[in-house]
């Protein structure tokens, strides 16, 4: 074997039912006195609790799916204004992706609290989004210092968010097989992740309020983030950053929309990510296995169904083509990528 792998250090707190006391051992541990909470309005009952455990001298709201730019550069200057030392974020992805912006200009350390699987709060990854374009980098400022994972706080979480955002985890397994960095480590922690969230979900679904199946899926969630952190952004990701951003889709159903498509175009040349994925899924083939568990969860079909227009796949293959990795097992070609766009626009059965 050869091979780099880095770990990156945080510490991770499963406390189902007990966030509050936990974010506020967290908080006192990073040295916190005026803490920053980021959680949009509708995030606004989960985080009163915690709220009232932390020193808050500032509650931020405005929280904008894909952080535009200007949504960030609020919330900079009034972190500014308050002195803020500490961010608390509470809620999904585009929130967590706000304190990562205030975080990567002024080195505030993170509490990251998730209301989704987004997987967002264990990578040091940030995207910012000017107009119809999305930029992303890494950066270890971003990475939160800590995350408190509270299955309570995802019993609310409605069914048709669960499955999308539980997909969007799967995809960040899937993209990790042969990310840019990919290893035998991250193959390792995706393998596992896969096999959690092909429990948990299915239970989640069945049973909104079930903290076995939430805490499953949360535990997946977290695998597959930490495995995605290293072995960076592959060719799921990369497609789904272009249209998110081009188009203002919506983060989590894009990813449960695409994910089968980009499985199926690249497990034929990736026969150790095929045999791994496949044996998480119990399944014998990996695409199989993804079917038959989109099946049971009623996942999201189609890109148009979430606003992309037909005319959109051209315009989104020459920014797709440039972002993709070039060790993607199977090559890319614009023909190839137009195929795949226009199926997954349509919802089209995977042969």
């Amino acid at each position: 074997m050869k091979f780099t792998h880095q770990t990156l250090p945080q510490r991770v707190v499963f406390a189902a039912g007990d966030s509050p006391v936990a974010v506020a051992a967290e908080v006192e541990a990073l040295g916190g006195s005026k803490v920053m909470l980021i959680a949009s309005d509708r995030e606004k009952e989960l985080a009163d609790p915690i709220a009232k455990e932390i020193p808050v001298v500032l509650r931020h709201e405005e929280v904008v799916m894909h952080v535009p730019v200007e949504v960030a550069a609020r919330a900079l200057r009034v972190a500014a204004d308050a002195g803020a030392d500490v961010l608390v974020s509470v809620g999904g992805g585009s929130t967590t992706g706000l304190a990562k912006a205030v975080a990567l200009t002024t080195g505030l350390p993170i509490v990251a609290v998730p209301t989704t699987y987004a997987g967002s709060e264990a990578t040091n990854v940030w995207g910012l989004t000017e107009g119809e374009t999305k930029t992303t980098g890494v950066d270890d400022k971003v990475l939160p210092a800590s995350v408190v994972y509270d299955a309570a706080l995802l019993t609310t979480l409605p069914g048709e968010m669960t499955v999308a955002s539980g997909l969007n985890a799967m995809a960040h397994c899937v993209d990790s097989m042969w990310g840019p960095r990919a290893d035998p480590i991250d193959r390792a922690l995706a393998q596992e992740g896969i096999r959690a969230l092909a429990t948990g979900l299915p239970a989640v679904a069945d049973d909104s309020t079930s903290v076995e199946g939430i805490e499953q899926t949360l535990y997946g969630a977290y695998l597959a983030a930490v495995a995605f952190a290293s072995a960076g952004s592959g060719m799921h990701h990369k497609i789904c950053h272009v249209l998110g951003g081009m188009f203002n889709l919506p983060h989590a159903q894009t990813h449960a929309v695409v994910l089968p498509y980009v499985l199926a175009f690249n497990a034929p040349h990736a026969p150790e990510a095929e045999t791994r994925i496949a044996q998480a899924f119990g399944s014998r083939k990996a695409s199989a296995g993804l079917a038959a568990l989109r099946e049971v969860l009623d996942a999201p079909r189609a890109l148009r169904d979430y606003g992309m227009p037909q005319e959109g796949i051209a315009k989104a293959l020459g920014p797709v083509m440039k972002a993709i990795p070039a060790n993607n097992p199977t090559p890319v070609t614009y023909a190839n990528l137009t195929l795949l766009l226009e199926a997954a626009w349509a919802g089209d059965p995977i042969n």
